[in-house]
């Protein structure tokens, strides 16, 4: 009897674990960083998702196994049925970036999926919920379309020197039996507006994404199955100059670029009958075009509209289009035709004005209380023909009009950052632009028929559309604005492609791309358009390694503006991408290419040094040498360059430019150190730079560490660095025991200082010091990352990156009271809390399901640490490791934890 019983005990306790079911659940399911994307290109794409605790508070539960199931109809996989895919129970903890690995893909092929997961022991989940992806148009002939354009000038007089307006298209036809599925297909350059059935297709706005034309244009995918019907169907498109027909004449020459045209539409849509049967509607000679409302538009400029020539009713198939002509056929703009695989565009705020002013008669300012980009949205009444002009701007002079000096002076042609806006004189009338942005924070306007209120205008803000990805936040109201500050920059300066400023120029800098994108990584969920971006790096790449200075480009910068420090956003965003995401496949797909770079970096060297480049941008006073920041950046380069060949299994590469960085590495101590802890100059940036970038040798570090100390305290505690010091000064001073220093020059409220900025009215951060630049840049942004990794303690595992391992190491400084830090990552929410209160510190942590981390707390003992009121040693979840320095060091299970120590 004994033996039958100690038989059963176990069995017993399993029926229990059955019973109590799976401990996590698979969900936020995405397919390349994207929730249910529509018309990708990528033949595997990979599929991620976030392993969820069932019950809170377990602590340790991780995904020991999966099983994918992929199917062609929703029905079918309903039905448990993954006839394009079934994966079989695969025992990994992969959860992120699992490459699709069935039946090959089609064009327009429809694939819907979900996943379930087993836990720690052994219990499957339930079924996720399903997603799905769909294919786009893979090959080139199968778009069976025709570019068109269409020419005609408004007969409006303007003091736009433009050759031609927007044009409008439409066509009409029949829906003669039930549509299964329609999956519209549409490249409008430079910009569209989409419309069918008498309504606009979707919220993208800006769309397609910038790029380098005559290399690679993007088109979008719309599932426009809810909108068709049988019987009498139209299809309408406005065509905007966007960056293709960009024609203001400015220092940056893209009048000039070699695939600038005129507007064109190329559009393919296709009918699935619910018979079987397939019918496609194309852009062609058989369609209709004139000229719309937007009579004149640019980037640049604005758009200039006028609500008389409107057509209503011009996209329904009951429109007389009779008077209208047909459309040319045009040449392609040359590039392969990719999908636009990023969040779109979209207006995401609608912001009230906080004041209205008349500083003149006629004259009225309206403060929207925050810079931003974006435009206004108009409403007014009065008689047809009224024009109302809105100009944009971040300043204003002193007689209280709107100020755009510093902003336009790059415009040598036309109005600046103005929209104009004419009556029909039918009502109230409501309108915003479709075919340009700006940046301002003030909008002056003239022209209106009565008085205005605040209700008149509404800013609209409008950036790539991504999701926020972290949060900080902390007792000290500065620190707040400062996060805020980059919040409001990085968007506004991300349309397709990240830019400098939304208002001057709207380049792709590549140095204020990568100074930003770190803090990026942390606060938003925007690897898919960074992703979009280093592919418009590799078609500006010349044959010999070269990048330009600003991408994409017209051709320009391949001699000025780049060098090593803006180029390295090349190598440095794919890392990133595999630092913060765990992608290895961007690596996979640039490798070569970075290799190139690096050795055309090689062949402009002189003794394993690099002179030219831009350097420490708008230094606050000392100038750092060139060589020292390019040099720097040359030896990260190759290390990446190495490392990266590593992951990749490339043996031969990783001793080639390991060796190459350990050469550049010696050669930058040769030449620029001085001894006695001094790089160069002894500049703030100097010698953060050698910090930072690890150059410094072991044995020289403190004293290096020393020498930066005191060039901060000659300052006054204030920083004198430029935007590539920016990056470095304050992880070089926490990571090397000032922390305290470093946080007393972000806390700084007198010039230079990002409290300066804020006390001088900045709701942006600022292009320079004084502030005589822009005021929407966001190249001193990477204060946020160090906000998140040194306050909030949250920082990658560069061995398990992706946040699979995390290390979290919060510093609490004298000023703080409590930090809140939280980044959902790709495994789930990372959370970082902490708080004084009576004498202790409490530290709140959550590690997601599927990962682990390492703890790091301020201690002066063991025993001076619990978790949950108790001893450690009684915790689940927990180990202890080691005291180190002035703390104790923890290995954590996934979970939530509660820490105290005095």
């Amino acid at each position: 009897m004994a033996r039958f019983l100690s038989w059963l005990v176990p069995l017993f306790a399993l029926h229990a674990v059955c019973l109590a079911g799976s401990g996590v659940r698979p969900a936020r399911l995405q397919c390349e960083y994207l929730a249910d994307p529509l018309g990708i290109d990528v033949v595997a794409p990979r599929l991620s998702w976030v392993c969820e605790a069932v019950t809170a508070g377990q602590r340790g539960q991780r995904q020991t196994a999966y099983h994918v199931l992929v199917a062609s109809s929703r029905d079918r996989l309903d039905r448990d049925e993954g006839d394009l895919w079934d994966s079989g129970r695969v025992e990994s903890e992969q959860s992120a970036h699992v490459p699709y690995a069935g039946k090959p893909l089609g064009s327009w092929q429809a694939c819907f999926w979900k996943v379930r997961v087993w836990d720690r022991n052994s219990q499957a989940s339930e079924w996720s919920r399903t997603s799905h992806w769909t294919m786009g148009i893979l090959k080139a002939d199968e778009w069976q379309a025709k570019w068109i354009g269409y020419t005609k000038k408004h007969d409006l007089q303007t003091d736009w020197a433009q050759e031609a307006s927007s044009p409008v298209f439409r066509k009409a036809f029949e829906v003669k039996k039930p549509v299964a599925r329609a999956a519209l297909s549409i490249c409008g350059l430079g910009y569209y507006e989409l419309h069918l059935n008498g309504g606009r297709v979707g919220d993208h706005v800006l769309d397609p994404g910038f790029t380098r034309y005559d290399r690679r244009a993007l088109y979008v995918t719309y599932d426009v199955t809810d909108r068709m019907k049988q019987g009498a169907n139209a299809v309408g498109v406005m065509l905007g100059n966007g960056w293709y027909n960009h024609h203001t004449l400015a220092v940056w020459n893209f009048h000039e670029a070699p695939w600038r045209d005129q507007p064109k539409l190329l559009l393919n849509l296709r009918l699935e009958y619910s018979d079987g049967s397939i019918e496609t509607i194309v852009s062609d000679e058989s369609w209709k075009a004139n000229i719309g409302p937007v009579v004149l538009d640019s980037i640049h400029n604005g758009e200039y509209y006028d609500a008389r020539r409107e057509m209503p009713g011009w996209d329904k198939p009951s429109f007389n289009d009779s008077a209208w002509e047909s459309p040319r056929m045009v040449s392609a703009p040359g590039g392969a035709l990719r999908a636009q695989m990023m969040p779109p565009c979209r207006v995401t705020q609608s912001l009230r004005p906080k004041t209205i002013a008349e500083p003149k008669p006629g004259v009225f300012i309206f403060d929207m209380g925050q810079a931003f980009a974006g435009w206004a949205e108009l409403t007014v009444s009065g008689p047809a023909g009224t024009t109302v002009s809105m100009r944009f701007g971040e300043r204003l002079l002193a007689d209280g009009t709107l100020d755009q000096e510093e902003i336009a002076k790059f415009v040598k042609q036309g109005p600046f950052q103005t929209d104009t806006y004419i009556l029909k004189g039918q009502g109230t009338e409501v309108w915003e632009p479709r075919f340009t942005y700006h940046g301002f924070r003030y909008v002056e306007v003239t022209g209106l028929p009565a008085t205005p209120s605040l209700d008149t205008l509404r800013g609209r803000v409008v950036h790539t559309d991504f999701t926020r990805a972290g949060r900080f936040e902390c007792s000290h109201e500065l620190v707040n604005q400062i996060q805020s500050l980059t919040d409001w920059s990085y968007r506004s300066n991300f349309h397709g492609y990240p830019t400098d400023c939304p208002h001057r120029e709207k380049n792709g800098w590549t140095g204020d791309a990568h100074l930003a994108a770190e803090q990026a990584m942390y606060n938003w969920h925007n690897d898919a358009a960074y992703v979009k971006w280093l592919n418009d790096l590799q078609d500006e790449q010349q044959d010999d390694g070269n990048l330009p200075g600003i991408v994409p480009t017209s051709g320009w910068g391949y001699s000025w503006g780049n060098g090593p420090a803006w180029d390295s956003a090349y190598v440095l965003i794919p890392w990133y991408l595999y630092q913060y995401r765990g992608d290895t496949r961007v690596l996979a797909d640039h490798f070569d290419r970075l290799k190139r770079y690096v050795d055309y970096m090689t062949s402009r060297s002189q003794g394993h040094l690099v002179e030219h480049g831009l350097g420490d941008w708008v230094p606050a006073d000392t100038k750092t040498p060139v060589v020292v920041t390019s040099s720097g950046y040359y030896y990260v380069d190759a290390l990446l360059v190495a490392r990266m060949a590593g992951l990749l299994g490339k043996p031969e590469d990783a001793k080639k430019y390991g060796e190459l960085a350990e050469k550049i590495r010696k050669a930058f101590n040769e030449r620029l150190y001085e001894g006695n802890g001094l790089y160069s100059n002894g500049s703030q940036t100097a010698l953060s730079c050698a910090l930072y970038q690890g150059l410094v040798p072991a044995e020289e570090r403190a004293e290096v560490v020393a020498k930066l100390a005191a060039a901060v305290e000659a300052k006054q505690d204030h920083l004198d660095v430029g935007i590539l010091g920016a990056k470095y000064l304050f992880h070089s001073l926490s990571a090397n025991g000032e922390h305290d220093l470093a946080w007393r020059v972000a806390a700084q409220t007198t010039a230079p200082s990002y409290g300066d900025w804020i006390n001088r009215g900045a709701t942006t951060l600022w292009e320079d010091w004084p502030g005589v630049g822009s005021l929407i840049h966001v190249m001193f942004g990477d204060i946020s990352a160090w906000f998140y990794q040194n306050l909030g303690g949250i920082n990658v595992d560069p061995e398990k990156p992706g946040f699979k391992h995390v290390i979290i190491r919060p510093r609490p400084v004298e000023g703080l009271e409590w930090v809140r830090a939280e980044h959902n990552s790709i495994y789930g929410p990372v959370r970082s809390h902490w708080r004084r209160e009576s004498g202790a510190l409490t530290f709140e942590v959550s590690v997601p399901v599927n990962a682990s981390a390492t703890l790091y707390l301020p201690a002066r003992n063991r025993e001076a640490v619990q978790e949950g009121g108790r001893s450690v040693d009684q915790a689940a979840g927990v180990k202890f490791l080691r005291m180190e320095g002035n703390g104790a060091v923890y290995s954590l299970e996934s979970g939530e934890y509660r820490f105290t120590t005095r």
